[in-house]
């Protein structure tokens, strides 16, 4: 089947020399995935799901396919086609995962929803998506209705409830057949929108192509494969839970463990319970699990790592949860424009090697490009800059999405120099084997300006983290009458004792002054987005009456 994609950004899909449409893998479109998974993995375990009070739902592969092919009947029967858009309201349940999986196989789109977002936000996403039909998860009816466009229909979702009625629909319907068409690599898939602190939601556009591609990568750096178990904390609204823990996996035939949510108090047993080779995480988790667990003693799990990503890692935090636990952390960095991950640490490096790359160089590496895109440093004209420079990190490959959907200025901002340019500043060095190790030092638009001098918020966030008394803070910038721009502090302390000119005092000994953080708020949480992602433009405010104030040192 041929898509026609924008000749702007295709420069943006070619890797290594190879554009984006020679590059094949063992199937050419989801619903031969699934069909083959049904067949050759059949009543090996798929899905595990544990809800809030610890009761499991198991899928067998066949089981879970046969479920998808019913719901897919289902959207068939609701005028849902090939290129048509489907709009998921729920959270972590199989039944999302159902519904995604099912639009996959007859070539629908699913755009699932982020539920703790405002109701503008998911006015706009759903004015905006133009789906044509809008699942909605009972416990979310009477929110979203209102929100809905007049002609837009919507299916409830209550399989929770005794009796039933929507499971009952779909168990009425058979299985739908694999659709005609088998080359379905370039057809719109999964739609997420991205959770920007400021302006619309845009839409990432990802095709059947993206998630073959980042999902075998992601498997073969990891080794996923039949006999992997890996579980699924993170939500499943965002490309982590969808591609790292479903897709990946799905493709790899291996098993997944859901969770309904993450918990830090059971997050060791119910790894221990199902024997957890893999999870995602977010650095947000491993700071509760280090809050929570005051001991390895729990730690019985048959890890072989962490993947963590998706927010910003401290050196601290890294160091502090691999010492506790025992357990390595593998980082890494993606962005949900380029489906998910495009870089990891290796997981084959020697702990001295690992211990190198997390801890020695002021930030812990986002890792080595992996072999499905490119990587490089650029400054703002799209020309390299030197190792050990700062700069934008870009990317290029089979897995960069076909654009943002309808937004011409966007796609022109992000796909210049025939690159997609992240928006985040960082860094690479090369190792003595010739691999360039990349590292990320902060958002470009993050960037505290102070008197005309670009400073990183995270390489401050690294010294507070690090601060007596701390027991979580960012750095935000905050505006200011005489050098446009001044430093701040939220701070979650560890005890009611903890007083802000001390941690202004250790920051001073360890940053220069024009570095350091002026003030301290203490707060009882970090501003964070459903990802773990700091939202340091949310809080400027908070340091308002300190807009005229000259510090001095």
């Amino acid at each position: 089947m041929t898509i026609e994609l924008d000749p702007r950004i295709n420069p943006a899909r070619a890797a290594h020399g190879t554009i984006a449409d020679d590059v094949r893998y063992a199937h050419d479109a989801w619903h031969s995935v699934m069909m083959h998974a049904a067949d050759t993995h059949g009543e090996s375990e798929w899905m595990t799901y544990v809800d809030e009070s610890g009761r499991t739902t198991c899928y067998s592969y066949a089981a879970f396919v046969d479920e998808c092919r019913r719901t897919a009947a289902l959207l068939l029967d609701k005028g849902v086609t090939m290129g048509s858009r489907v709009a998921i309201a729920g959270h972590n349940h199989p039944d999302t995962i159902i519904q995604m999986f099912a639009c996959w196989f007859i070539g629908a789109c699913a755009v699932p929803l982020n539920m703790t977002e405002d109701d503008q936000r998911l006015g706009f996403i759903l004015r905006a998506s133009d789906s044509s039909l809008v699942f909605v998860r009972r416990d979310y009816t009477k929110r979203l209705l209102p929100l809905l466009p007049v002609d837009v229909p919507f299916c409830e979702v209550d399989t929770d409830a005794p009796q039933s009625e929507y499971a009952q629909r779909v168990a009425s319907y058979d299985p739908a057949p694999a659709p005609s068409i088998a080359d379905m690599r370039f057809v719109d898939c999964l739609m997420v929108y991205t959770s920007g602190t400021t302006g619309a939601p845009k839409g990432v556009v990802l095709m059947q192509q993206n998630l073959f591609a980042d999902g075998h990568a992601i498997a073969e750096w990891h080794g996923i494969s039949t006999g992997t178990t890996m579980m699924c904390v993170l939500p499943v609204h965002h490309v982590n839970g969808t591609i790292v823990t479903h897709s990946t996996p799905f493709l790899a035939g291996a098993s997944i463990v859901l969770c309904r949510r993450f918990s830090a108090t059971s997050f060791f047993a119910t790894a221990r319970r199902f024997g957890v080779h893999i999870v995602s995480v977010v650095p947000t988790l491993l700071a509760f699990l280090l809050e929570t667990n005051s001991s390895s003693q729990a730690v019985d799990a048959p890890f072989r790592h962490l993947i963590c990503g998706a927010g910003p890692l401290t050196v601290e935090l890294g160091a502090a949860f691999e010492d506790r636990f025992g357990i390595r952390v593998v980082h890494g960095y993606g962005l949900s424009e380029t489906t998910c991950y495009s870089c990891f640490l290796p997981t084959d490096l020697d702990d001295s090697e690992h211990r190198r790359w997390m801890r020695d160089y002021g930030f812990p590496s986002i890792g080595v490009a992996l072999p499905v895109n490119e990587m490089a440093i650029h400054d703002p004209h799209g020309n390299d800059v030197a190792d050990g420079e700062r700069g934008e990190i870009v990317v290029r490959g089979w897995n960069v999405m076909r654009e943002y959907d309808g937004n011409v200025e966007a796609n022109t901002s992000a796909f210049q120099h025939g690159w997609f340019r992240s928006g985040d500043e960082g860094f690479r060095l090369r190792s003595a084997d010739g691999r360039h190790y990349y590292f990320i030092t902060g958002r470009l638009k993050e960037l505290i300006i102070r008197g005309g001098v670009n400073i990183s918020p995270l390489e401050i966030d690294e010294v507070l983290a690090a601060a007596p008394g701390v027991r979580a803070a960012i750095c935000v910038g905050f505006d200011h009458d005489m050098y446009g721009e001044e430093i701040g502090a939220l701070v979650i302390p560890e005890h009611e004792g903890v007083a802000a000119q001390d941690i202004l005092a250790y920051c001073r000994t360890r940053l220069p002054f024009t570095k350091a953080p002026k003030v301290v708020l203490f707060v009882e949480e970090l501003p964070v987005t459903s990802t773990g992602k700091y939202q340091r433009t949310k809080v400027r405010h908070l340091f308002r009456e300190y807009r005229g104030t000259r510090f001095s040192k």
